[in-house]
């Protein structure tokens, strides 16, 4: 980084004036200037932190003024912060939904201001799909099906039933619905692969931990994968099989969802086998459609993050590459 401490405090000052008094994130609060409102599922975490960092940084960029809300992973939270949107009669709105259902009564609030929603990394059920004009982000299905296709292609040679515990995200979300359905999808053509337990750690490192020390307890030495929804909770569950015993990467194979930079460390390390990318830096295509949509200019319905599928053998040299 090498900046120094000096040139670190100002950044630092500005982001907590900004948290403290609900302002704008960007010197762009001016007359005639694009004012933005984010709702984020969590600020916190190390996925949620470099979206949020993405996003801040995009804004700056293109002189957009940028309103952000931390949900705290509460859906009453979001749809709160969604009508404060309303109030502040923002120009766009752009969220990440908590979870997939439940939106449509304050969506058609949002409509009925006149103002565009734009929706960020998840999707959404709604009876109206004209409700938002643009999802930005991951194919989450797809995510699955990789994952369930790098197992199927490096495990062909194991003897026997092969079986498998998955970890699941945050339940109704829209990416631990889709990342379970794809992996699915994947496996089903060799009736060999079994999930035998399936449980939600909530995203978390602590949750992944403490479900997969279930998972031991009730199976033991018959699990032979386990499939994480994202990697946090593969980093937890890997704590929990060596403690139990066990040695990740070898007597149970980990594959996970994200790519983060703890888990290429822990691909390095050879206790997580691979790790399918689910990229956080969405902040340069977010703020260009919000350009477009307030120039009036058609944008994609969907627009794909482009991704990739990492395992141990690459892990090292792309580390340093790593953002988030």
């Amino acid at each position: 980084m090498n900046r120094g401490i000096r040139n670190l405090l100002p950044c630092a000052l500005a982001v907590l004036l900004t948290a403290c008094s609900g302002g704008t994130d960007s010197p762009a609060g001016r007359s005639g200037s694009i004012d933005l409102g984010i709702s984020l599922v969590d600020t916190l975490p190390n996925w949620n932190a470099a979206n949020t960092a993405s996003i801040r940084d995009a804004a700056r960029e293109a002189g957009v003024n940028l309103r952000v809300e931390d949900a705290h992973r509460s859906q009453e939270n979001q749809v709160a912060a969604l009508r404060g949107f309303i109030s502040r009669k923002v120009d766009v709105i752009a969220f990440s939904p908590v979870v997939e259902t439940g939106w449509d009564i304050v969506l058609r609030e949002i409509r009925s201001a006149g103002i565009p929603v734009i929706l960020m990394d998840r999707a959404i059920e709604v009876t109206d799909e004209s409700l938002y004009v643009s999802l930005i982000g991951s194919d989450f299905v797809e995510q699955g099906r990789r994952a369930g296709r790098w197992l199927l292609e490096n495990t062909r040679d194991l003897p026997g039933d092969v079986n498998i515990v998955e970890l699941r995200g945050t339940v109704g979300s829209a990416p631990a619905n889709d990342r379970k359905q794809g992996f699915a999808e994947a496996i089903v053509v060799d009736h060999r692969y079994r999930i035998i337990r399936s449980q939600s750690g909530d995203f978390t490192r602590t949750g992944g931990k403490q479900v997969m020390e279930g998972f031991l307890k009730a199976e033991g030495s018959r699990i032979r994968v386990l499939f994480s929804h994202n990697d946090p909770m593969a980093l937890g569950a890997i704590e929990a099989i060596e403690a139990a015993g066990f040695k990740p990467g070898k007597d149970i194979l980990v594959i996970s969802i994200e790519g983060s930079r703890a888990a290429f460390q822990a691909m390095i390390d050879g206790k997580l086998n691979a790790t399918v990318e689910s990229s956080p830096l969405l902040g340069p295509q977010i703020i260009a459609t919000v350009k477009d949509v307030v120039a009036g200019r058609p944008v994609p319905r969907h627009i794909i993050i482009p991704e990739a599928v990492y395992s141990q053998d690459s892990a090292a040299e792309e580390l340093p590459r790593r953002r988030y």
